[in-house]
């Protein structure tokens, strides 16, 4: 990316840690709320389909140990607030889902496709910046993975002193 393009997209990703959206819940969310936490935003592209659900039991199976790091786990698709409230109810997600209804969160993440998210994951450090992203996430064994990264994070931040 040239260093035009990686402003503008800081810039984008500024302005999408204020953008407020609805969990399952209804309850508002900024990303910027978790300022001070390590944040797994995971975009996903529908409720309750397969690949989806797979990447969403695999994160309620590691929750605790997400939340032990002091990490939030949230994940985001353009389905609905109630739509998201039946999938997190039948799977028992214990984790923030977040209604993306119009799209504006995955398209800041560069992850919107004919309104949809591509299944893709950021990890967000402390400071709500992107300390790693997964493109074009493979839902089996992906949440291992991601939590491999964090603690590769945590301990690195560890070793530095942080």
């Amino acid at each position: 990316m040239s260093p035009r393009a990686d402003e503008a997209r800081a810039v984008q990703l500024a302005a999408a840690r204020e953008l407020q959206l609805a969990d399952q819940h209804g309850a508002p969310h900024r990303l910027s709320d978790w300022r001070g936490l390590n944040v797994v935003l995971y975009f996903y592209p529908k409720d309750d389909t397969p690949g989806c659900t797979v990447e969403g039991k695999e994160f309620r199976e590691l929750h605790d140990q997400f939340t032990a790091l002091d990490c939030v786990v949230v994940g985001v698709s353009t389905d609905s607030v109630e739509s998201h409230r039946a999938f997190a109810e039948k799977h028992g997600f214990p984790f923030i889902l977040l209604a993306d209804e119009g799209g504006a969160l995955a398209q800041a993440f560069g992850v919107l496709d004919n309104g949809m998210a591509r299944r893709s994951t950021f990890v967000l450090d402390r400071d709500g910046g992107v300390a790693r992203a997964f493109p074009d996430v493979t839902p089996r064994g992906h949440a291992q993975r991601v939590l491999n990264f964090v603690r590769t994070l945590l301990e690195s931040h560890r070793m530095l002193g942080g």
